[in-house]
């Protein structure tokens, strides 16, 4: 499946965190691979100072917090749903690295809601909520000494989600932009826009406008353009038409004199 012009939905879900400082270094862990939701199902403390402090900076990851009271809640409207668990388990269910999570990611739920769950740091994510999985993802270390922390487990997810994301799609800080993207309705005023402008400014000069505004619509349709990047040309278009209008204006004035 081509998933290049396709990207999931990521949350990063924290199940009954214990300590929050675990909460606060799991959002720098994401923020710093350019994901910023996180999910926390009942969590023994939060908010805390600890989570602030852990996050380093990572306040938009802090502020958009959802706190929920079960997994159930937390994934209620996921595509996939990915457990991220140390030992295999009673439950049977697809094993993944974090490489072959983030594939599948990308390539079983585009534009989806994905996702990827973290138990408790003691004990784990519980059969009940493993069942709740459509897999299990493994990180494979080393078996003498596997004790990775929360943040750590967390980090290493991310990271190839990133990968993956960088891979996958020609706009890797896409999933980064606070604005949705453009509408059709709105591109679509966003071209007559610019049509009216290119007459405005006289760019055709009694030449046929279909061709360059079909390359022009081609080109800003490539572009995947949100809604701000859409307001703010169409403010630099009515700053071009006021100019185009003003210096009508002072010709006409100056063939008057």
């Amino acid at each position: 499946m081509n998933t290049r012009y396709r990207m999931p939905q990521i949350r990063f879900v924290l199940v009954r965190t214990s300590h929050p400082g675990n909460i606060g270094a799991a959002a720098r862990a994401i923020r710093t691979m350019g994901f910023v939701r996180l999910v926390l199902v009942a969590p023994h403390k939060f908010p805390h100072a600890d989570a602030t402090a852990m996050a380093a900076g990572a306040d938009d990851v802090l502020d958009g917090i959802v706190v929920v009271p079960t997994l159930a809640d937390a994934i209620a409207d996921c595509t996939l749903v990915l457990g991220c668990t140390a030992r295999r388990r009673g439950v049977q269910l697809p094993e993944f690295t974090p490489r072959e999570a983030a594939a599948q990611s990308f390539e079983i739920a585009p534009e989806g809601e994905v996702a990827i769950v973290f138990g408790n740091e003691r004990t784990g994510l519980e059969n009940e909520e493993l069942m709740r999985c459509n897999a299990a993802v493994h990180i494979q270390a080393d078996p003498t000494y596997s004790s990775l922390n929360l943040a750590q487990a967390v980090q290493v997810l991310a990271y190839e989600l990133r990968l993956r994301l960088l891979e996958s799609n020609p706009e890797p800080n896409a999933q980064l932009k606070s604005d949705p993207p453009a509408t059709a309705e709105q591109m679509e005023h966003f071209f007559g826009h610019l049509s009216q402008l290119l007459v405005d400014i006289d760019f055709h000069k009694g030449r046929s406008p279909v061709t360059i505004e079909r390359r022009l619509r081609r080109l800003f349709s490539h572009a995947n353009l949100d809604q701000r990047e859409v307001r703010i040309l169409r403010g630099i278009f009515d700053d071009a038409q006021r100019m185009a209008r003003l210096a009508k204006e002072r010709t006409g004035e100056a063939s008057a004199g």
